[in-house]
């Protein structure tokens, strides 16, 4: 079994002695029998010996360059992070600082137009692992496929893991320190051999991972190893786990971020719950950029730092209002950082790329070869030609269904609501929980929010179209939709998104049959009394929605 680093099979003669040895030996002997014999014997031996010289310079040759191509074979490692935005310092974040991730931009490369396909964690997974569109392969609605209801890969369609187990890479998932786990605390007797977050819409096989460290792999043998941090998760959703992460922070830090520090996007008000919200969010930031740092040192001492491609990103943007399961830049805006053997050093790239395009350099990297199906794209490569528009979808998430499209450009960013009929801030079990969404539900309903605020989360419908102007409008409040100056590139995105989703063949929403399904399912995993109740009458008013044509 080739096992990573050993020489790649060349397909010439294998030589059946050692360098030297036995060609010595071959050649003293040769030497011995030229008295005595015939001219015809002699030359006999000399081509002998001039046959065996020249087998013996091929292998020399061969085992060198065998060498080399083990030695050009690096280790993968990706960063891959919970509900997180680009608020690195690199990024232009100002209010914490973050010296690992920027020390892996001076020394990499940096893209300041990264976006997610899907802003929500196992879409946006199951979309990674395979380089495809969630929608092209049908794993497009969050938490689906695990229950009575299962999802098969189409043909063509492997996880990445297990292209580089094949090519002899040893394959692992976990936090990547021994002595922490992947919410950067001291691991405990449940954890410490636990791997981390898949979380996958289809069918799959567990043994595409081989552990969750690299330290088990042979000894020269190259890995693929994928970092998982709990991230913006860290920071909770109550009080009680505000003030528990605080203790973490402090114990790193020394002190914790100051909520009158934060600036907010301007729809959500300066109230204290929001601000304290935020700024324990920029502490799960420094968290995360503190656990790089521990990873990278980790790479350093155990001298494989020069020969591994780091790719760092997160997997969507903050779970907010208007973050985490909506397509706006709030929530499909990542930081993508890419250091490593022939990466230029303290570079930016600023054109359109998508997070499945990270699983095509990534095999590319490692000399395997792309499947053909594979709809990421190698943007590392010297042809490579920039892209022209990108794509997400949003769908269900838990019980709350949906169907939002958009495709972006260069300038704008279009956005297709297939239910304008139903409100922004829908019923969500798992948004609804969060201490943030309670006290803006509370300041809607005592009418203590701002015009703006209301108007773009509290409305009791929403635009069918919405269309931004990339550089002038950084948080997507202003909607040219209906501007008679827009109307050309309305249709022209408009047109484009229609395309998408005829050709990558997105399927759309889900039967009501199967709606029923996965929402049971994920009911009878929820341990809370409470939230299944919540859940339960939640999936009844979407069910009350689809029967009005809502």
């Amino acid at each position: 079994m080739n096992r990573g680093n050993e020489p790649r099979k060349t397909g010439l003669p294998r030589l059946e002695f050692s360098r030297g040895e036995k060609f010595g030996k071959h050649i003293a002997s040769s030497a011995a029998n030229t008295d005595g014999t015939t001219k015809h014997s002699s030359q006999r031996n000399i081509m002998k010996i001039i046959t065996s010289l020249i087998a013996f310079i091929l292998a020399v040759v061969c085992l060198s360059a065998s060498g080399a191509l083990a030695a050009e074979r690096p280790n993968i490692l990706w960063f891959v992070v919970d509900d997180m935005s680009a608020n690195f310092s690199c990024y232009g974040e100002q209010t914490i600082q973050t010296p690992h991730v920027d020390q892996l931009a001076k020394e990499g490369l940096r893209f300041t137009r990264a976006y997610a396909t899907s802003p929500v964690c196992s879409t946006f997974r199951s979309a990674l692992i395979t380089g495809m569109y969630q929608t092209t392969i049908g794993s497009h609605h969050h938490r689906s496929g695990r229950g009575e209801h299962r999802i098969t890969l189409p043909d063509g369609v492997r996880p990445v893991p297990s292209l580089f187990k094949e090519a002899g890479y040893y394959t692992c998932i976990g936090s990547g320190l021994e002595e922490l786990d992947y919410r950067s605390q001291p691991v405990t007797s449940r954890t410490r051999n636990r791997l981390g977050k898949t979380d996958y819409n289809f069918n799959w096989d567990a043994s595409i991972y081989d552990s969750h460290d690299w330290s088990g792999r042979e000894e020269q043998q190259p890995f693929f190893m994928q970092v998982q941090l709990h991230g913006g998760k860290l920071r909770g959703a109550s009080e009680t786990q505000y003030e528990s992460f605080d203790k973490q922070v402090e114990s790193v830090f020394g002190n914790i971020t100051d909520p009158q520090s934060v600036t907010l996007p301007p729809y959500y008000p300066r109230d204290p719950v929001l601000l304290k919200d935020w700024s324990t969010y920029l502490d799960s930031v420094r968290i995360t950029d503190h656990h790089v740092g521990q990873v990278m040192k980790r790479l350093k001492e155990e001298k494989i730092l020069e020969n591994t491609l780091i790719v760092f990103f997160t997997d969507h943007g903050i779970s907010h209002a208007r973050g985490k399961q909506f397509l706006y830049d709030e929530g499909t805006h990542i930081p993508l950082v890419i250091r490593g053997p022939g990466i230029q050093s303290n570079a930016t790239r600023t054109d359109l790329v998508e997070h499945i395009d990270i699983a095509a350099l990534s095999l590319a990297a490692a000399g395997i070869e792309i499947p053909p199906a594979m709809q990421g794209q190698e943007i590392l490569a010297s042809d490579f030609q920039p892209k022209q528009s990108i794509y997400a979808a949003r769908d269900r998430c838990g019980e709350a269904a949906d169907r939002i499209r958009s495709v972006r450009t260069d300038r704008y960013l279009y956005i297709k609501n297939f239910y304008p009929e139903r409100p922004h801030m829908m019923p969500s079990n798992y948004k609804d929980s969060k201490l943030i969404i309670k006290r803006m539900r509370d300041l809607h309903q005592r009418d203590a929010l701002g015009a703006l605020t209301t108007e773009l989360l509290f409305s009791a419908t929403r635009p069918a179209e919405e269309l931004y102007l990339y550089g002038q409008d950084r948080w997507q409040t202003e909607n040219l939709a209906s501007n008679p100056d827009y109307q050309q590139e309305l249709l022209k995105h408009r047109q484009e998104l229609d395309k998408w989703i005829e050709e990558t063949g997105d399927p759309g929403p889900e039967s009501q049959a199967v709606y029923d399904l996965e929402t049971q399912d994920q009911i009878n995993s929820t341990r809370s009394k409470v939230s299944r109740e919540i859940y339960r009458k939640n999936a009844e008013l979407y069910k009350r929605w689809v029967s009005e044509g809502k």
